[in-house]
């Protein structure tokens, strides 16, 4: 007898499609040191910090393994063109401007970077995008975070994975 086991699809860089976003929501005191490695390897250095993360097994388990800090869910297209033209930084923390994206890249719009890298063809490498900032740096959410910031999400707070209401969350901070 043997067990069926469930396939990932793969593109051919050998990456899965999902693209997570991750925002840092606790700050460092009490915090176990290989947590805060893990952080760091993140690039979430800070409290409102956050990244577009693929989705890896690798990447997945440094995600669960920080949970108690940060929420992560999977970005939209919308949600992801606004948070480029918004927070989008290049080197020299210029803002990320069409004219720069015409330069760096091989996209013309917001909407083509976005569509790229959610369909994985395009990463946060440097052959890729290196000039591009990988970390958004985002205000406190307006109205404030939903529930408490020391529960996770199906216990009424914000940590952990929130699946599709990462989208709302990004909303409120920009």
């Amino acid at each position: 007898m043997s067990m069926a086991k469930k396939k990932t699809r793969l593109n051919e860089t050998g990456v899965t499609t999902k693209l997570y976003f991750a925002v840092r929501i606790r700050g460092a005191p009490g915090m176990r040191r290989k947590i805060m490695d893990t952080l760091k390897m993140l690039k979430m250095h800070k409290i409102n910090h956050g990244v577009l993360i693929w989705g890896t097994p690798s990447y997945k388990g440094m995600l669960v393994k920080c949970k108690d800090y940060i929420s992560f869910g999977e970005i939209d297209e919308k949600t992801l063109v606004r948070l480029l033209r918004v927070r989008g930084r290049v080197e020299g923390n210029h803002p990320l401007t069409e004219e720069h994206i015409k330069n760096l890249t091989n996209y013309k719009t917001f909407k083509d970077l976005a569509k790229a890298l959610l369909n994985g063809e395009i990463q946060y490498k440097e052959k890729d995008i290196y000039k591009i900032k990988p970390v958004f740096r985002l205000h406190p959410p307006k109205k404030g975070h939903r529930g408490t910031i020391k529960k996770h999400y199906k216990e009424g707070g914000t940590l952990g994975n929130v699946g599709i209401y990462i989208n709302e969350l990004i909303h409120k901070m920009l």
